[in-house]
Order: structure tokens, then C-alpha cells, then sequence
């Protein structure tokens, strides 16, 4: 009941942020303009902020384990190239392709992992050890996937978008904060704490801003036209890539905080940078902020099932 009450109150705000957004579009307080300044902001400097800080204020030298960082890399490699493969051959619909793949595997990971494993067990050790090993790559395929698969993308020869992908990686804000983020862990680097406090206020932004903009730019019409494939990447995202996945992990010996930080990974809702990534990078943005309320909206009852079978099990105390 505990996990359930918490899972509640950890998904349902962010349900009401997106219901905010939506009223306060319907009322005029905001529009479209303010939507699409809000999103470019949240890409380019309150993410990066938040990943940056949620590295740098972790000592990776002291807590870095290779064999379950690599776990994390190739179940997070692996789940990207499968879902890609099947979605490019697949889906009628090619325009789909990039936000359908990166919504069906990116989670939650840095925000809900920290907090459900601070919530359990006062210390949050483990979640950044699970960030590294499936954050960046979330970010770096996300830039490829949408590079390749959009409209502008798609008429391009594969050297060329290859080529745009690269460069699209180097210059990516939300990369460039993760890697000075582990630089800064790596090397034991803070900022002042002036200028530790202003990253700090810019990256609490990320959330709220993020998906204020999501609910004023849902639109529930082309939303229902897109059911299906909105279905079975939030059915991917929610169950079938933990169902897969976890028994690997338990297999491997894997326990309370790290079984919980993959948890998270594997099944917690597609997270909003989706969104902000489809929309600044001529995805399908309809679908990404779909996907981003119906996995919202259901994970306070998957995520928690996952957790009271783990629980259940006595794989996390």
C-alpha cells in the first residue's frame, strides 16, 4: 500500500501539471508562441542544468560499478535497436518513426529514480550509476532517431544524415550537460555555491516548465487519431521492456536499490524531454506528448504492480 500511496504521489502531480498547461492554454494565459519559447528554453538550459547537478553532486569514483552500469548500457542499447528496427519496418506511417521509438524506450530515469530510491532507502547511491549507463544513450539515439527518421531527415541520403546526427550529438545542450556533469563526479569539481544554487534553480525549472508546455500543446483530437501506436509504445514502455528485461536483472544478482533503479529504468513513464526533443527536432510531437500523458497517467499503477511483485519476492527490502 506504501509503494502504491507513493507511486500516486509521485505520478499524479505531474498528471495535474499537464491538465494545468492545458487549461491555462484553453483560458488564453498562455499560447502557442509562449508553448514553443518554453520548450526551446527547457532543451537548451534548465535540462542540462538538472543532469549536470544530478551527476556532479555524486561521487562516481567511490560508488562506480562496472558490471552494473554495463547492464544497464546493453539492455538500454538493446531495447533502442530492437524497438527501432521493428517500428522502421513495420509502422505504415514512416513520419511516426522517430518519436514512436525514443517515447516506446526513454524513461523517467534521472527524476523518478532519485526520488523513488531517496524515498525507500534515504540515499539515492545507486541511481546515478543507472543514469550513466542509460541516460546518455537515451539522449545520443534520440538525436539519431529523430535525425534520420524526420521529414527533412528522410529525403536526405544516409551519409548526410549521419553526418547531421554527429553533429546533432555534439551539440546537443542535454549530452553536453551529462558529460561536464561526469567530469565534474569524475574529477570531484563544484561550482561555487552562488553559481551551484543559480544551476540548481534553473534545472528545478525543467519539470514544470516542460510539462506546462506539453499540456498546452496537447491536442486530445489528433491525439485519438494515433491510438494505436500511442498504445503499444506506452505498453512497451510500462510492461513489456521490464518483463523482458528484469528476470535478466534478478538473474544476475541484482537487489534492493540496484533492482529498484532498474526498475525505474525499464518501466517508468516516457519522460517529457521526449516531447521537447521531438517538437525541436521535426519529430511528431502529437504522438510524443500522447505517449508522455497516457504512460503518465498509467504508471501509477504499473510501476507500483512492478515494485509489490519485487517486493513480494523479498528482491527489495
Amino acid at each position: 500500500m506504501d509503494s502504491f500511496v507513493y507511486s500516486l504521489n509521485a505520478t499524479v502531480p505531474v498528471f495535474v501539471i499537464m491538465i494545468i498547461g492545458n487549461i491555462l492554454y484553453r483560458i488564453g494565459l498562455i499560447d502557442w508562441h509562449f508553448a514553443n519559447i518554453a520548450d526551446r528554453f527547457v532543451f537548451k538550459v534548465c535540462l542540462p542544468c538538472m543532469l549536470f547537478l544530478n551527476l556532479a553532486d555524486t561521487n562516481i569514483r567511490k560508488n562506480f560499478d562496472m558490471r552494473y552500469v554495463g547492464y544497464c548500457l546493453l539492455v538500454t542499447l538493446v531495447s533502442i535497436m530492437a524497438i527501432w528496427f521493428f517500428s522502421k519496418h513495420l509502422m505504415r506511417d514512416k513520419t511516426m518513426v522517430g518519436a514512436f521509438v525514443q517515447c516506446s524506450y526513454r524513461s523517467s530515469a534521472a527524476i523518478l529514480g532519485i526520488a523513488f530510491i531517496q524515498n525507500i532507502y534515504g540515499t539515492s547511491e545507486m541511481a546515478p550509476l543507472m543514469i550513466i549507463g542509460s541516460v546518455p544513450l537515451y539522449n545520443i539515439f534520440a538525436v539519431i532517431v529523430l535525425t534520420m527518421e524526420s521529414n527533412t531527415g528522410q529525403a536526405q541520403n544516409t551519409r548526410a544524415n549521419l553526418k547531421m546526427a554527429l553533429k546533432g550529438i555534439l551539440k546537443n545542450p542535454i549530452i553536453i550537460g551529462i558529460f561536464l556533469g561526469l567530469a565534474a563526479s569524475y574529477f570531484q569539481l563544484s561550482p561555487p555555491q552562488m553559481f551551484h544554487k543559480a544551476i540548481q534553480n534553473l534545472g528545478t525549472m525543467a519539470s514544470p516548465l516542460a510539462l506546462i508546455s506539453i499540456g498546452a500543446s496537447f491536442e486530445g483530437r489528433k491525439a485519438v487519431a494515433k491510438i494505436k501506436p500511442t498504445a503499444i509504445a506506452s505498453f512497451l514502455k510500462l510492461i513489456g521492456l521490464c518483463a523482458i528485461f528484469l528476470p535478466i536483472a534478478i538473474w544476475l544478482g541484482f537487489r534492493d536499490q540496484k533492482l529498484l533503479a532498474i526498475i525505474i529504468m525499464l518501466a517508468s513513464p516516457c519522460t517529457p524531454t521526449a516531447y521537447i526533443m521531438a517538437k525541436n527536432m521535426g519529430g511528431d510531437g502529437i504522438l510524443a506528448s500522447s505517449i508522455i500523458v497516457v504512460t503518465t497517467f498509467l504508471s501509477s499503477i504499473t510501476l507500483t504492480g512492478w515494485i509489490f511483485i519485487a517486493r513480494l519476492m523479498e528482491l527489495i527490502q
